[in-house]
């Protein structure tokens, strides 16, 4: 028999009661005067808020380090409490399915993978299914109720209605994902893009803790960017917010499946690495391992075409900079398996295109496994449960 979802709703759902949360889970454990700092708000509207969230068990106030001071309350720090809920994240790509089920505060207890072999939606769907009852019946097993499942799905992807528009690595269009998860699931569902579920992940629980303004650039199969502008993830009026994989960076470089030419994707993108690898060194090629090793063994073709897409990745991050300013660029993605071949050029191309200080942005990069992505999805279920009204909180 098949688990039941437990359904249950954040306590006290008010904008201010969701803040002080989100502070506490992503730079915790906080003083209440220090969440009234950060949260730029008054210190009797934190303790008003802290406490139904402690009475429902999703904090926990623990013993000051300090001894009491002579005068006045104990300043107890809070915690969030990671076993309270589980939330289950997937990531859809075009050969498999990887899930895991992870805490309140985001730690991964459990991984799977699925392959796929037909990657349409009449496909994926029960493959999905199965798999997130899988996971229901391990949180079972830990008796934790799982209040959330996320899905990451390359592409744009509309949040609010919980469509995918368009994934093209997917083939899919206009399908209403979330709603048909949760019809098969029985769970609340958020579909994320994701580049921008990664970046909440990295936002809360990452690279990005604590700062206002900071990007995700994710290198692979695609070229993705995820982007914070004074503490909130954006996605733009039409949803597309972030695309530098399509920005232009050489008008007379090769055609790309948007219908430009020279687009950052259509240099540094996977496939653009190995057709170019295959047209200047003859080589049969087919994956980004055979690829490497060309490049590593000294052939010029191969090490052009990686040089190339680090010059192209580069010009593509100083329009980040450029036009929003982040303290910091985050380098991530499968694609960072070739890293050290085009590390020089990125960082090149990079302090040459950018404008004065925005050269001053800190340009780091992250290798991180898909169960990380993964993790970014059950990251926006967490938000979708903390902030039901708001799909892009702030921190």
């Amino acid at each position: 028999m098949r688990p039941t979802p437990r359904v249950e709703t954040f306590p006290a759902n008010t904008p201010a009661v969701s803040q002080i949360f989100t502070t506490v889970l992503s730079q915790g454990p906080l003083t209440r005067l220090e969440v009234a700092r950060r949260a730029g708000l008054s210190p009797a509207a934190v303790t008003k808020a802290v406490r139904p969230l402690i009475e429902a068990g999703y904090l926990v106030e623990d013993a000051a380090e300090e001894a009491r001071p002579a005068l006045g309350r104990p300043a107890n720090p809070v915690r969030v409490d990671g076993g309270r809920a589980l939330f289950i994240g997937v990531k859809v790509t075009g050969g498999e399915l990887i899930g895991v089920l992870t805490d309140l505060c985001c730690r991964i207890r459990v991984a799977r993978h699925v392959p796929l072999t037909d990657r349409t939606t009449e496909a994926v769907l029960p493959h999905l299914t199965e798999l997130v009852h899988q996971l229901l019946a391990e949180a079972e097993d830990l008796g934790t109720p799982v209040l959330g499942l996320g899905v990451a799905v390359s592409g744009d992807v509309d949040r609010a209605e919980g469509v995918v528009r368009y994934s093209p690595f997917l083939d899919w269009r206009d399908v209403p994902f979330a709603e048909l998860a949760a019809m098969t699931t029985g769970l609340p569902v958020t579909v994320e893009n994701d580049v921008r579920a990664l970046t909440v992940a990295e936002q809360w629980f990452g690279a990005g803790v604590g700062l206002s303004d900071f990007a995700v650039v994710t290198v692979g199969t695609g070229i993705g960017c995820g982007l914070v502008v004074h503490g909130r993830v954006i996605e733009g009026a039409h949803g597309v917010a972030g695309e530098i994989g399509h920005v232009t960076v050489d008008p007379a470089g090769p055609p790309c499946h948007c219908g430009n030419r020279g687009c950052v994707e259509a240099i540094a993108g996977e496939a653009a690495i190995l057709r170019r690898i295959r047209e200047t060194t003859g080589a049969d090629v087919t994956d980004t391992a055979q690829a490497v090793e060309l490049a590593h063994r000294g052939a010029a073709g191969a090490r052009e075409a990686y040089a190339r897409a680090g010059e192209a990745i580069g010009r593509g991050i100083a329009t980040v900079a450029n036009l929003l300013g982040p303290e910091r660029v985050i380098i991530s993605g499968e694609g960072l398996a070739a890293y050290d071949l085009f590390a020089e050029q990125i960082r090149g191309a990079f302090a040459a295109a950018a404008f004065g200080s925005a050269a001053q942005c800190d340009v780091q990069t992250r290798p991180l496994p898909f169960e990380e992505w993964a993790r970014g999805a059950a990251a926006t279920a967490i938000q979708s449960f903390i902030t039901p009204d708001d799909p892009h909180p702030s921190r």
